[in-house]
Parts: C-alpha cells; sequence; structure tokens
C-alpha cells in the first residue's frame, strides 16, 4: 500500500504537466442582491441593483482551476417594502456599495476544451475581502453614512460590549454556472454566486436599540432619528423605543449575492505547443 501511495504522488506531477493547461480572462453583468436583518428572503421581487466584475482564470487541468476576480455591486433593502407589520413600523434602510476581491478553486465538471467539449456546468468555492459603508436618507432626502452615528451604540462607554464594526470584512464565496464556447475564442458564462460574510453590519443593524436619550448626548439628534425612524413621518422627537427592544437578528451574519453573465477570452497556454492527447491519469485531472 505504501508504494501505491508512493508511486501515485510521484506520478501527480507528470499527470498535471501532461493535461492541456489554459487560461480565462472576462468581463462580467448582472445584478446583486442581499439577505439580512432589513431583507429575510434570498430571492426577493425587490432590491436588485446593478453589479460588474473583472475574472482571471488559469486551469492546471481542463477541469481544476484557481480564480481571482475583483467585483462592484450595491446593495439596497427597506423596511417600507416588507410584508412583515413589525418591520414596517421599524422603517429603516440602507443602501451600500460593495467593492470584493475574491480568489477561488473552479471545477468543470466536464474537460472543456476547443476540440472536444463545448459546454459544461463548473461549481467554484473560495475567499473574499470585501469593503462596505451603509448610508440612508432622513426624512429631508440627505444622504447619511451610518457607521459614524453609532445607531445601535457601537463603540459608546457604557456599552462595551458594541465595538465599532469594520468596514472591511471576509466573506466566503461559491456558486456555479455553465460555460458555452462561442467559436474557438470567447466563451459565455452565466452564473450565480453566493457570499457568506462574517459580519451581520452591512445594513447597520444587528442587535437591541440603546437608550434614546444617551445616544443623542453622545452622537447628536440625527444619530437618534436614524437609529429609529419608525415614527419619523411625524417628527425626529418622538424617536423613543423602548430601551433594549429587539433592532435586528445578531444571531445570523448578512449575505450578499450576484447573478451574472461573463463573457471571456479563452487561450491556450503558451507551454501547449503540442496537440492535446489523452493519457492514463486518474478521471479527476482529466
Amino acid at each position: 500500500m505504501k508504494r501505491l501511495i508512493l508511486s501515485l504522488a510521484l506520478a501527480l506531477p507528470f499527470c498535471v504537466q501532461a493535461q492541456e493547461t489554459h487560461h480565462e480572462i472576462g468581463l462580467g453583468l448582472g445584478l446583486a442582491n442581499y439577505y439580512g436583518d432589513l431583507q429575510p428572503k434570498f430571492f426577493a421581487s425587490d432590491g436588485y441593483r446593478p453589479m460588474a466584475t473583472v475574472v482571471y482564470k488559469f486551469f492546471v487541468t481542463p477541469k481544476i482551476g484557481l480564480r481571482t476576480g475583483f467585483s462592484y455591486a450595491q446593495v439596497t433593502a427597506a423596511d417600507s417594502l416588507s410584508r412583515i407589520p413589525i418591520n414596517q413600523s421599524r422603517n429603516l434602510s440602507f443602501t451600500s456599495n460593495i467593492f470584493e476581491f475574491h480568489g477561488a478553486v473552479e471545477y468543470n465538471f466536464l474537460p472543456i476544451d476547443v476540440l472536444h467539449r463545448k459546454v459544461t456546468p463548473y461549481i467554484f468555492g473560495g475567499v473574499a475581502l470585501f469593503y462596505f459603508n451603509p448610508f440612508a436618507e432622513d426624512i429631508s432626502g440627505n444622504k447619511h453614512y451610518l457607521r459614524p452615528l453609532s445607531t445601535e451604540g457601537q463603540g459608546l462607554p457604557m456599552y462595551p460590549d458594541r465595538k465599532q464594526y469594520s468596514l472591511v470584512n471576509m466573506a466566503f464565496p461559491f456558486g456555479g454556472g455553465f460555460k458555452f464556447f462561442i467559436g474557438k475564442t470567447l466563451m459565455v458564462t452565466p452564473e450565480i454566486g453566493f457570499r457568506y460574510t462574517n459580519t451581520d453590519y452591512i445594513d447597520d443593524v444587528s442587535k437591541s436599540y440603546v437608550n434614546m436619550d444617551t445616544l443623542q448626548a453622545y452622537k447628536g439628534k440625527l444619530a437618534r432619528a436614524m437609529s429609529f425612524r419608525g415614527n419619523t413621518a411625524k417628527s425626529w422627537d418622538n424617536n423613543n423605543p423602548n430601551y433594549g427592544y429587539q433592532r435586528g437578528d445578531s444571531k445570523a451574519n448578512d449575505w450578499y449575492w450576484f447573478t451574472n453573465i461573463t463573457v471571456t477570452v479563452y487561450f491556450r497556454s503558451f507551454g501547449n505547443r503540442r496537440p492535446y492527447t489523452k493519457t492514463a491519469c486518474p478521471g479527476l485531472f482529466r
């Protein structure tokens, strides 16, 4: 058994080298949405905003590749669009631009190439860094970034358990799609990808309300008004939800997701000068 394992380990580099390697570089456009305290459904009927992506992939075999990419998107949600009465009375909203850089492993179920198979489904999974910065409008339509207002008491001395959240966080992208060759150079790739994040503050909502008088004393009247907007149509001075009343769900982090169509340019690596030939390596690598 030891000899068999050693033989496979020694043969693996030659198997990889015997395969045809290729590159894919592309641009994609699509839609983005988010799942969290202000949007409790993954596939909602509203809240979709445009997104764009640039992606590069290097396949060490026709099936297994490494990918990296940069994406821009915008996500948004509003309690006014909710069908849940308690959320409607909360009346919060947010919008945020998202800038994401990701790296992942991609697996083609079929060894796609110009001469043999021109269609394949695929999956991917990896890690990402993303930047966000939620903002909302007051009753006069003026835009305000929410993090400096500490709407849930983040950073205030009487709430030591509520630290100010970071605007740069990690996410774990995963998803899949299909690849279709168009001619010998271009691929059209519809894809859907989900991002589970390590923050619950993409929407600036997570825990419970703090004392409104204390919040106003430290952060001003605007912070009080943006923390609870259930009766902003009447007067900011009436923003007095019960202290400790639930504002969001701190047990679940936020998600965002993309669906897009990417057009990529396919080209073989410069080292692939001889025609592609099949090898006797395990099927996973072919």
